[in-house]
């Protein structure tokens, strides 16, 4: 049993640092120190409501397994506890395992934390040319949406024009995403003048909800006006990706705009294991880019802080780490 310090978000916005015991990794388990894990906005709901485990799914650590062939190397932390027996994991779907496996950091414990015990078939190695900052985004920023696009891609025609509802930090990765895929125009929407000047530096034309349809539409929010949006604004056989996640009940209007027009509707959640290395070449295709979004790095002493700026759209993708570098 190991004594570690850990994030508590005890809700209404309040996070405080808490040590617990460790356990020693079950079997097929190995220990891994953390050395970044990524804010999300998912994560803004335990921030608002409290959360039972410790929070934190786009985990960066190193390996402490002695005699273990990743000893001492750098991972990243696939969310799903995959089972790797059920027809979706042998299909090569492990993010839809039918076991409704454990998510790291939603109901185990995550990455706000000096370590956690990971079961080995959900490390991810990382290259030594990745740095340890832009090693999270894989994950989300780029796992998540480049998922959703091809999934989209299988219905669409080559260059097309893409919409972007909220520039988060899902939304902001489905940008530099669609512009290294080769799309013919990415336009945006985001409330927040911070993360909106950030998205339009990344080559993306502002949308104002006026005029136009496109071929396929990216909402990231998770906001039900936004969804709506969505819809109206795809074009006819076009293709509305949802990424945004939403805890409450989603009304729509059916009118004119919706209801004589053809389109498809899909849901992408996460990504399978075997995209990595396909993810991974779409990190190095635009590293220089990807270095804007990570506009804040926290440790456990600022946590809190940096969540709130977070939540209020004044940072992009924030980074904690559970040492201050070079501690």
């Amino acid at each position: 049993m190991t004594s570690v310090s850990a994030a508590l978000f005890e809700g209404a916005g309040t996070i405080s640092v808490t040590s617990r015991d460790l356990p020693a990794p079950a079997p097929g388990e190995v220990r891994v120190n953390v050395l970044a894990c990524a804010l999300c906005g998912s994560d803004l709901r335990l921030f608002r409501e409290g959360a039972a485990v410790t929070p934190g799914h786009e985990i960066l650590g190193g390996v402490a397994a002695p005699g273990h062939p990743l000893d001492g190397r750098r991972v990243l932390v696939y969310i799903p506890v995959f089972c790797g027996g059920c027809a979706r994991c042998r299909a090569g779907d492990t993010h839809l395992c039918e076991t409704d496996p454990d998510l790291i950091g939603w109901n185990r414990s995550g990455g706000y934390a000096d370590a956690l015990n990971v079961p080995e078939r959900c490390l991810l190695p990382v290259p030594d040319d990745i740095p340890d900052t832009l090693a999270p985004l894989l994950l989300d920023v780029i796992g998540t949406t480049a998922h959703a696009v091809r999934l989209a891609g299988k219905l669409l025609p080559p260059q097309c024009g893409a919409l972007v509802l909220g520039a988060g930090p899902i939304g902001l990765g489905s940008i530099l995403l669609a512009h290294t895929l080769g799309f013919s125009s990415v336009s945006v929407s985001e409330p927040h003048a911070y993360r909106r000047d950030l998205a339009l530096s990344l080559g993306a034309s502002p949308w104002n909800g006026k005029g136009g349809k496109f071929d396929l539409v990216l909402e990231s929010s998770g906001r039900a006006e936004a969804r709506q949006a969505a819809i109206e604004s795809v074009a006819p056989h076009g293709v509305v990706a949802l990424l945004g996640e939403s805890g409450t009940p989603w009304p729509f209007t059916e009118n004119r705009a919706i209801r004589r027009k053809d389109f498809w509707m899909l849901r992408s959640f996460y990504f399978p294991i075997g995209d990595f290395s396909a993810n991974l070449a779409l990190l190095r295709a635009n590293l220089p880019a990807y270095r804007h979004l990570v506009d804040r790095t926290c440790t456990f002493e600022n946590l809190s802080a940096c969540f709130a700026d977070f939540a209020a759209g004044r940072l992009a993708k924030p980074i904690f780490l559970p040492s201050a570098p070079g501690s």
